[in-house]
């Protein structure tokens, strides 16, 4: 038997066997230069300066999101049948589902104003790629199934509801994968048990979660909480964004305003021609990772514009804007904010950089939601409510945990430099003042 072995932190050991056709597809999509992109991609963005493990990138995710859709593929064959070239289309989705991620995974979607999905289905279709190609080499129609399944539209849509839905192998991997590099342990469940309950809902096309697994679901679910409220949202991180976020606005901005020479930019790269506002070609998106971003940052630490120099000397040295949370009612928020943004400028800072409302409004922030208004299986769970004749309910029917978590948690901050620390501090206890 012929095969390729990866040593993952996760999952163990990830096994393709490349004498198969499904096996020799999915190494070969792994070896195309855009798979190997997301090694300089990291898959949680700015926590490494929360969580200094957190250096694993999306390239590691993604083989863990294909080695958990084979594992579950492979248990559900045991009761359905799945034709070889539907297995095929979701393997290769779930490998290719991140190729379109830009720079910090979700940072740079916030300033340039891009969604990743949009960038992976153009990978996919594209006929420049070598993505392209080497889908097109195993069926002509499989690139248009690939990029069926990341928006929703393949059919049997159960299978596609595997790769993404609320309960995917996507989010299975990265709970686990985040948890173990950050040391936070709230997003430990029950993978193998989830493996183990999930079936198919043949008449209507939708997987669903045997009554067995209904606990481990919940637990599931309140991991991924957990690891929003003390991981994706976690002060320091949301902190580094923000001051990432200034450096690339004020940069934007000084080539707006025809002052380019007030800072460094390769010439001829698809990062300079984004600053410079252009249209990115997916060539251009492609060309782009983590490396472009830290070495202009880096070289803008000798900026001739003061405040462009100073964001990324905190940048590069961590010395990053501090938070305070705005619990209060928003009559007084709004006081506190105006009150707040006064003090920036006061103490010398332009509050257009040195001043950022953080509402987590490009970051997906609700555990679970199950609409009303849609049809999309993909937005719902689905568990067995009874044993002896069990019927098909939606979780939030059956399970108080998945209600309660429908609530979601909202996040509203102003992050700020640490100079202005105490007369912030002093303005919030005088705004809000704690209750006894």
């Amino acid at each position: 038997m012929s095969e390729r072995i990866y040593r993952d932190p996760v999952h163990n050991i990830i096994r393709l066997r490349t004498d198969t056709a499904e096996g020799a597809l999915l190494v070969r999509l792994i070896d195309t230069p855009e798979f190997q992109r997301l090694r300089r991609i990291k898959q949680l963005g700015l926590a490494l300066y929360t969580y200094q493990g957190a250096e694993h990138s999306r390239f590691a995710h993604s083989l863990g999101v294909l080695h958990l859709v084979r594992r579950v593929l492979d248990k559900l064959s045991e009761r359905y049948e799945i034709k070889e070239d539907d297995r095929a289309a979701v393997c290769a989705a779930a490998l290719l589902h991140d190729i379109g991620h830009g720079s910090f995974s979700h940072v740079m979607e916030a300033v340039a104003g891009f969604h990743h999905e949009a960038w992976t289905i153009a990978a996919v279709l594209s006929e420049a790629t070598q993505v392209n190609r080497v889908l097109r080499e195993y069926s002509e129609a499989m690139p248009a199934r690939v990029a069926s399944v990341i928006d929703g539209t393949f059919r049997p849509n159960a299978l596609a509801q595997l790769v993404s839905s609320q309960l995917d192998v996507d989010r299975m991997d990265y709970l686990l994968r985040d948890s173990l590099m950050t040391g936070a342990k709230y997003g430990i469940y029950d993978l193998e048990w989830i493996i183990n309950a999930l079936a198919i809902d043949e008449a209507n096309d939708r997987t669903y979660v045997m009554a067995r697994g209904l606990y481990a679901v919940e637990e599931y679910l309140q991991a991924r909480y957990y690891m929003f409220r003390q991981v994706y949202f976690h002060r320091t991180l949301r902190s580094a964004e923000a001051v990432l976020r200034s450096i690339l606005r004020r940069a934007f901005e000084l080539v707006t305003a025809g002052n380019e020479s007030e800072m460094y930019l390769a010439d001829d790269t698809a990062f300079a021609r984004m600053i410079h506002g252009a249209t990115l070609t997916l060539a251009d998106h492609l060309e782009m990772d983590d490396a472009d971003v830290m070495f202009h940052v880096k070289q803008w630490q000798r900026a001739r514009d003061p405040i462009l120099r100073d964001l990324s000397c905190r940048f590069i040295e961590r010395r990053l804007f501090k938070a305070v949370d705005l619990d209060m009612p928003p009559t007084e928020r709004t006081t506190f904010v105006c009150a707040a943004r006064e003090a920036v400028e006061a103490a010398g800072f332009d509050a257009a950089y040195y001043f950022v409302e953080d509402q987590a409004s490009d970051v997906p922030h609700t555990p679970y939601h199950a609409p009303t208004d849609t049809l999309d299986e993909r937005k719902r769970i689905y568990v067995e409510d009874g044993y002896a004749r069990p019927v098909l309910r939606e979780i939030t029917e059956v399970s108080q945990v998945a209600r309660g978590l429908e609530r979601g948690y909202k996040l509203h901050r102003i992050c700020f430099p640490p100079e202005v620390k105490a007369d912030i501090y002093r303005l919030y206890r005088t705004v809000a003042p704690p209750t006894r």
